[in-house]
């Protein structure tokens, strides 16, 4: 079991570089934004590309995930090749009748932009934009697939340079606002598809296979109504806070989802897009539910912490990046949004049981439900409450659509999660993170020191509380033992190792 965290953690670092780069990105491209656009053009800028994640998310019609089971499965072996070619064809074909009609809407109804917020040049350059994004993420699945994390990362930090140069460029240079983002976007996804394809396309054989693509559509299909509740329990409160209260109120609510975002970029994304292609590699073996159950506490622990670190010092990142005043108190609603995000991240863990069984359906009307619930707590309490309503109902919503999740996977595939542990790591962070409601305005150098002891704090709660077992406490406070351990994690464990060592007795 040790040599398995030692490749997962290693891949879990390696992806995490690939999504350190947006979150940089996003530091020096924050203050531009705030400064260069109006309250109205941020909200609308993140509007669009919101947008633009959930028409990505319904065309690849769950595929991205097909393509790593049926290259990891030993039943589909001998098809790798066809059946990489088989679904890329295919969802190339919806893609490009996408695009057909977005330019058959330009070209017929040039009416619906006049006098709107929305430009027609938006559309084409989102629609474009969405097959290539589509087609992207296709191929990034198939390095997930087969383990290629170091190539999958060089590749997605060239991505966010190349977009990162051309915003600056169109943004500072060329005075372009939100036309100018767009278009960045859409020339660093096109430049990305040409190193991918060359990469890819020896990877596959030109024969169309209509029973793989049958199943494939069979496992997908679900998978693309849980990618579109999953979208709307995220993202739905966007537009809400558009249609009740305008552009202006989602420019800070949208900021304070950005600083919250570090979370899922550094710790929860990295750790989802290698979780998969492990726990299908893994399933089936002697140890396999131990295996994720320990995956299930370790990342766990990690995502809280940075939910504590984070949530703490939220005001100070809210304060650095902000240029105006308007997006100060956006602080306020960065815990609740972060703790979201936690849930979130076990969630997938959580859902391992029906993903495994490949009884995808029960997810898609989970998810759907946990949105349908958001959604409609928000035009309740939005009207009411303002901005702060949408982070709480997101955050309830959440908490529902993991328990659900949980004991819907219990059923076809029940793993022995420690949920003790994560329950007491949830409710002791929670209380540290709160904290920072309730600090008196102090020195801030005093504050800093404060803030980080908190954050420090959490290790020694959970000690007192019995957390850690005997042979974690062994590795953990043995030097030479945690040094080994990083070694192991920087040279790559044997993915094929059948190492017995173990962190459990």
């Amino acid at each position: 079991m040790l040599a398995r965290l030692k490749s997962t953690v290693r891949d879990t670092l390696v992806y995490s570089l690939s999504n350190i780069a947006p979150k940089i990105v996003g530091v020096v491209l924050l203050p531009l934004y705030t400064a260069k656009l109006t309250l109205v053009e941020f909200g609308n800028l993140d509007l669009l590309t919101v947008t633009v994640t959930i028409l990505v998310e319904i065309l690849i019609l769950g595929q991205a995930t097909s393509i790593i089971l049926f290259n990891n499965s030993a039943d589909y072996k001998d098809k790798k090749k066809s059946t990489l070619f088989t679904i890329t064809t295919f969802i190339l074909m919806i893609c490009a009748l996408f695009v057909l009609f977005a330019e058959a809407v330009i070209s017929l109804f040039p009416d619906i932009f006049i006098n709107s917020q929305i430009h027609s040049s938006y559309l084409r350059i989102i629609s474009y934009t969405v097959l290539l994004s589509v087609l992207n993420n296709l191929f990034f699945a198939k390095l997930r697939a087969d383990e290629q994390s170091v190539f999958y990362s060089i590749v997605s930090v060239t991505r966010v340079l190349l977009m990162t140069g051309l915003t600056i460029y169109y943004l500072v240079w060329l005075n372009k606002g939100v036309w100018g983002i767009l278009f960045a976007a859409a020339v660093s996804e096109f430049f990305t598809l040409i190193i991918l394809f060359a990469k890819v396309i020896p990877q596959m054989k030109v024969k169309f296979e209509s029973q793989i693509l049958k199943t494939a559509l069979k496992f997908g299909i679900p998978l693309l109504f849980a990618s579109i509740g999953f979208l709307l329990l995220n993202l739905s409160d966007r537009y809400i806070i558009k249609f009740l209260l305008g552009s202006a109120a989602l420019a800070p609510y949208s900021l304070a989802y950005k600083v919250a975002g570090v979370l899922n970029m550094f710790f929860i994304l990295p750790f989802t897009l290698g979780l998969m292609p492990v726990a299908y590699k893994y399933f089936g073996s002697s140890d396999d539910k131990r295996f994720f159950s320990k995956l299930m506490t370790y990342s766990a622990f990690f995502f809280i912490w940075g939910f504590i670190f984070l949530s703490l010092f939220s005001k100070e990142i809210v304060h650095l990046f902000a240029e105006k005043p308007e997006y100060y108190s956006s602080y306020i609603i960065v815990p609740v949004i972060l703790l979201s995000y936690v849930f979130s991240g076990i969630r997938l863990t959580a859902s391992l049981g029906m993903l495994l069984t490949k009884n995808t359906k029960h997810i898609a009307w989970i998810t759907l439900g946990a949105a349908g619930l958001n959604i409609v707590l928000n035009f309740i309490f939005i009207p009411v409450f303002g901005i702060i309503a949408a982070a709480v109902n997101t955050l309830v919503s959440f908490i529902i659509f993991y328990i659900i999740t949980q004991n819907f996977s219990d059923k076809y595939y029940k793993i022995p999660f420690e949920n003790y542990k994560i329950y007491l790591m949830l409710i002791s962070g929670s209380i540290i993170a709160g904290t920072i409601y309730f600090l008196p305005a102090m020195n801030s150098v005093l504050e800093i020191c404060i803030k980080l002891l908190l954050v420090g704090l959490f290790p020694f709660v959970l000690y007192l509380f019995r957390f850690f077992e005997k042979a974690e406490l062994e590795i953990i406070l043995n030097p030479a033992k945690i040094l080994d351990f990083v070694k192991g994690i920087v040279k790559g464990a044997d993915k094929n190792s059948t190492d017995s060592g173990t962190l459990m007795p």
